[in-house]
């Protein structure tokens, strides 16, 4: 299950409908062994692509520096889907190389970068295995 704070979900659906019709991406990163999404990291597409997202390397590479000298690890990695349903693709299966962390999905396709909801999905990605988990939004993490 993830739990996630409503101001956390918003800055999420905020940036993938920003950059509807491109996919968005970026990581949550939160303490390590806490399972507590906190700082909001928007990443770049440097795929700037409808349909695939690519974090840009020497960004990542930044943002995981900062993260060990915070003993923060990656708790949410998200990207957008601009025009299909929030389930992660093959090469989004092949690229997820972090077993502990929760994989979110926000799909754009109904309402674009106009008001309207979204379809916010995670899941749990070990092995190439697909699982999907409840999310409860609350609205602010406890001990935070």
């Amino acid at each position: 299950m993830l739990t996630i704070d409503q101001a956390t979900y918003d800055a999420i659906v905020r940036h993938a409908k920003r950059d509807h019709p491109d996919e968005a991406c970026g990581i949550v990163a939160g303490p390590e062994g806490s399972d507590r999404p906190e700082r909001v990291v928007e990443m770049v597409n440097a795929a700037g692509s409808p349909t695939f997202y690519e974090f840009d390397s020497t960004e990542l590479l930044e943002l995981y520096k900062q993260m060990w000298d915070r003993d923060e690890e990656p708790v949410v990695i998200y990207h957008s889907h601009t025009a299909t349903e929030a389930y992660p693709s093959r090469t989004d299966i092949g690229l997820a190389s972090e077993p502990g962390a929760h994989y979110v999905l926000v799909s754009t396709r109904e309402h674009g970068n106009n008001e309207g909801p979204v379809e916010f999905r995670s899941y749990r990605i070990v092995d190439g295995e697909v699982t999907e988990e409840e999310v409860v939004v609350v609205p602010a993490l406890p001990g935070a």
